[in-house]
């Protein structure tokens, strides 16, 4: 345990941070939205909007982690520009994208994006205590309580105005066009457990365990062992869809939730749960000491994506804590580590993780090393999560 949480440390001190340091965009603000497999930045590519707040998230827990306020510049620099390009003053809410100097390139809310907002604006607060993040993420909240719900539960998207509803492309996949999305929820659940955590505010109790229910009853299914992805609006499943990365994290990201909850009265009923997302994930999924991506109408896809191994780590570390008679659980974390060590981690000076490999471990769909997606929030995080389990 010992080695595993000075390899974390080492790893994040040595390889994400300086990697994500050296992408701040010292002329226009905020960081380059871009780096091709060939490790060129792109300096005029779009900012993603969730990318400048995951981000910013990053470098804020950089500095509480690691007892270390020499990161906190990097967070600053994230929190200026999402204050001055990727918040919509008029409407309200954040811009899915702006351009390379901060002009609207997708006016889009989505609900998603908000809530990376609220996550990244309260951890920001905690290491800065800035009452203007702290006063942006409760705007958030607000927001997103206000518009971006309706009597059945969370939405998608909305056009700019944040009224009217929108396609939810962004969050939708394997061919299918979804009114909820178990995502969404999951990183709403996630925003407000850190808003919760920083503020003890008893306005975010009731949201949070109205989310825990509706995991529950309408997205969790028992028969299965999984969480269901894609619902119509009335809660009816889309697709049959197995999706490992997101089960392994949504079984530590819930514990967590009710860890700051501190409801036995929901910890108890929605460990269950996890417990079993978790080991249905490790008995179907886990394979030559790494996670498959998903299964969808029983047809395995088996590549190894970067953010699914970087969940997996925690999610069965996460398991071993509440279950040390399952040994397995530790020795998958470990194996994994030591699997993205040897293959995710991109091994070129100055790079970072590959965004996924074969089955047979090689980067062969040559993604980017970043882009709007591709963050330091996983694998930043799973490093975080090493070192605070095993301190």
């Amino acid at each position: 345990m010992e080695r595993l949480k000075e390899e974390a440390l080492r790893h994040v001190k040595e390889k994400i941070l300086p990697f994500w340091m050296k992408l701040k965009d010292e002329e226009r603000g905020g960081y380059y939205g871009y780096v091709d497999y060939e490790l060129k930045v792109d300096k005029e590519a779009v900012k993603g909007c969730i990318l400048n707040s995951r981000i910013l998230w990053f470098f804020s827990n950089a500095c509480t982690c690691l007892k270390d306020t020499a990161f906190l510049p990097y967070a600053s620099h994230a929190f200026a520009f999402l204050k001055q390009h990727c918040l919509d003053l008029e409407y309200g809410g954040l811009y899915w994208s702006v351009t390379c100097d901060g002009q609207v390139e997708d006016g889009m809310k989505h609900v998603y994006n908000q809530a990376f907002a609220v996550y990244a604006l309260s951890s920001y607060y905690e290491v800065s205590k800035d009452p203007e993040a702290l006063k942006l993420a409760w705007d958030l909240f607000q927001l997103i309580e206000e518009r971006g719900k309706d009597e059945g539960g969370y939405l998608e998207a909305f056009e700019r105005d944040f009224v009217t509803p929108a396609g939810n492309e962004k969050l939708s996949e394997n061919g299918v066009m979804a009114s909820r999305t178990m995502n969404t929820l999951l990183h709403v659940l996630e925003a407000y457990t850190e808003l919760y955590r920083v503020t003890g505010d008893e306005r975010v109790k009731p949201p949070m365990l109205a989310i825990l229910d509706t995991f529950a009853k309408r997205v969790y299914h028992p028969e299965r062992r999984r969480q269901e992805v894609f619902f119509d609006k009335d809660w009816n499943t889309l697709i049959d869809l197995h999706s490992y990365g997101h089960d392994i994290e949504a079984s530590w990201l819930i514990d967590r939730g009710c860890e700051i909850l501190g409801d036995a009265a929901v910890t108890q009923p929605m460990g269950e749960i996890t417990r079993d997302l978790a080991d249905c994930v490790y008995k179907r999924a886990y394979h030559n000491h790494s996670l498959w991506n998903e299964c969808e109408k029983g047809v395995e896809n088996k590549t190894r994506v970067w953010w699914v191994q970087a969940e997996a780590v925690v999610g069965f570390l996460n398991a071993y804590e509440k279950s040390p008679e399952r040994g397995e659980y530790w020795r998958a974390a470990r194996e994994i580590w030591e699997y993205i060590k040897e293959y995710v981690v991109d091994k070129r000076e100055g790079s970072e993780w590959f965004w996924d490999l074969s089955d047979g471990g090689q980067p062969e769909s040559r993604k980017p090393i970043a882009e709007p997606w591709k963050c330091p929030y996983h694998n930043g995080r799973m490093c975080f999560e090493i070192i605070r389990r095993l301190e």
